[in-house]
């Protein structure tokens, strides 16, 4: 029996694909976990999870006290 994607992974998935299709652009500014949890319809701590994922993927960056952007792809 299939289980279901966890939700981080598939707030992050969808965000990726985004990030891949050119949707969104290296520097833009992704909304705030308050804003994707309210978004996605998930707790903080999912959509927490989700900009994790995708920081330990490389695809966004955070700066302290400015938000959180979508990276520049690897030279």
């Amino acid at each position: 029996m299939p289980t279901a994607e966890a939700p981080f992974r598939r707030i992050a998935n969808d965000i990726a694909a985004k990030i891949k299709s050119g949707e969104l652009k290296p520097g833009d500014r992704l909304p705030s976990t308050r804003e994707l949890a309210e978004t996605y319809g998930v707790h903080m701590n999912t959509a927490y999870r989700a900009m994790s994922l995708l920081h330990d993927r490389e695809l966004i960056t955070g700066q302290p006290g400015r938000g959180t952007y979508v990276a520049e792809p690897p030279s």
